[in-house]
């Protein structure tokens, strides 16, 4: 009983950084995303900080100044997972 707040919590973050990812490896997405657009798009900057921030960390998005950008592996698993 104990685990099932925690797990729920994990998946909503799991969701939150697959949103990310699906806005920064969207096709028509420019390569490079400042932190006020990723806030933007996300609709909150402190949940598009910290998902950044974790993502930067599992080595999926790279940090340039105030820019984020996926990382090639990132990018391949994204095409794996889509069957091309």
């Amino acid at each position: 009983m104990h685990d099932e707040p925690t797990h729920g919590l994990a998946d909503e973050r799991d969701a939150i950084h697959r949103t990310l990812l699906d806005l920064l490896l969207t096709d028509d997405a420019p390569s490079l995303w400042s932190h006020d657009e990723i806030a933007r798009a996300m609709d909150d900057p402190v949940v598009a900080m910290d998902a950044t921030d974790t993502l930067c960390a599992a080595g999926l998005l790279h940090r340039f100044g105030e820019f984020v950008f996926p990382t090639r592996a990132a990018a391949s698993y994204r095409r794996l997972e889509q069957g091309g």
